[in-house]
């Protein structure tokens, strides 16, 4: 997949996520899983812009492993907003599937960046 494409999926992420987290209702869980998934969601996309302007090869390598940790932490935090019971499942399911297709990919990227180096 190329740097144009990725970048767009990240960013549509973070839109659907911001969308997700406006409905949510006014109580404390909710609150506080919401801006922790806003969080993790929207920072995965600015930490791969940012991968993409690595200054070297191991630059690269540790701004991909901040991209996949906020990857797997918004998974979470889908998670329990279905598990809680907060969010139905339904509209998570795609959310989730986007976002572990994300992780995937920057593993990948990542084994492939240290077999070169």
């Amino acid at each position: 997949m190329n740097e144009k494409i990725f970048k767009d999926r990240t960013k549509k992420l973070a839109l659907e996520v911001i969308k997700l987290t406006e409905p949510l209702p006014n109580t404390r869980a909710a609150d506080i899983i919401g801006r922790q998934v806003l969080r993790s969601a929207t920072s995965v996309g600015a930490n791969y812009r940012a991968a993409c302007r690595a200054k070297s090869t191991g630059d690269m390598i540790a701004k991909l492993s901040i991209v996949e940790e906020e990857s797997d932490e918004t998974l979470y935090w889908f998670e329990l907003l279905a598990e809680a019971k907060i969010v139905a499942a339904e509209p998570l399911a795609p959310l989730m599937k986007e976002d572990d297709e994300i992780t995937a990919m920057t593993v990948a990227s990542i084994k492939t960046l240290r077999a070169k180096k």
